[in-house]
């Protein structure tokens, strides 16, 4: 039996199930993984779950050819309580026409019976990083922070920090990574992609210039140094007020 330990990260899953026996077994290879799962009684009931609790995924079963229409007559309701979680389908042997209907409806992945449970891991997985990279440019975009690697140009409201090429790839790698430690190995990857060899020595100092310029034009954006490991990009509470006076200026 897999598990979903063996292919990625932990998840938080909302199972809406059917009658259908293959239901059951789905269940039971997402209870034997490390994952958290939470059971519904029907949709309805996975509907008021997916409203009231936090989840990275739905997976809703539909696994009767008579019960699509009500599926896809509920899942705008599921995928509005849901949230930012993804719901994914499961049906039985359909049309195209009518996975469309079921994407069109609000659901961000349909698999059809013969399934794959690796396939399906892999989906969610990969919809989950989606989500997870869509939420870090929100957070970038709402500190109104933005990084122009043409002109080599930090921006945020009326201020600019010029970075060297260098510098920009560093920031672009902190950026995509906001609030989360990156290694530097994987710095070093991407500033000198060409490099065979770059002592950590020169990302240290390479770093230090950065910091030195972004801290003192947007003392509000940090690089905080992660001791033995690398470095992580955050941003204080003082950036929305920051955000909200910059556009004030330019209104």
């Amino acid at each position: 039996m897999w598990t979903f330990s063996e292919f990625g990260l932990f998840m938080r899953i909302l199972f809406i199930p059917c009658r259908h026996p293959d239901s059951a077994w789905l269940f039971k290879a997402l209870e034997e993984s490390v994952h958290s799962l939470q059971r519904a009684e029907d949709l309805p009931d996975g509907i008021l779950l997916a409203a009231q609790e936090v989840f990275d995924a739905v997976v809703a079963t539909a696994l009767e050819p008579q019960s699509h229409g009500a599926l896809i007559a509920g899942l705008g309701g599921l995928a509005s309580a849901a949230g930012p979680a993804d719901v994914v389908t499961i049906l039985h042997h359909s049309a195209p026409a009518e996975r469309v209907r079921i994407l069109h409806a609000g659901a961000a992945a349909c698999f059809c019976l013969p399934l794959s449970f690796i396939e399906l891991s892999e989906r969610l997985h990969a919809l989950h990083r989606s989500r997870e990279a869509r939420l870090v440019q929100s957070q970038i975009a709402q500190h109104g922070l933005k990084l122009d690697l043409v002109s080599q140009v930090l921006i945020a409201g009326e201020e600019r920090v010029v970075v060297t090429r260098r510098e920009g790839f560093l920031l672009e790698c902190l950026m995509r990574n906001l609030n989360s430690p990156v290694p530097r190995d994987q710095l070093i990857r991407y500033a000198w992609p060409d490099a065979e060899y770059v002592d950590p020595s020169n990302v240290n100092l390479a770093v230090a210039r950065l910091r030195q310029k972004v801290e003192l034009r947007l003392p509000w954006v940090h690089i905080e140094t992660i001791k033995r490991y690398g470095y992580q990009l955050t941003m204080s509470r003082v950036a929305t007020r920051f955000t909200q006076l910059s556009l004030a200026c330019t209104t």
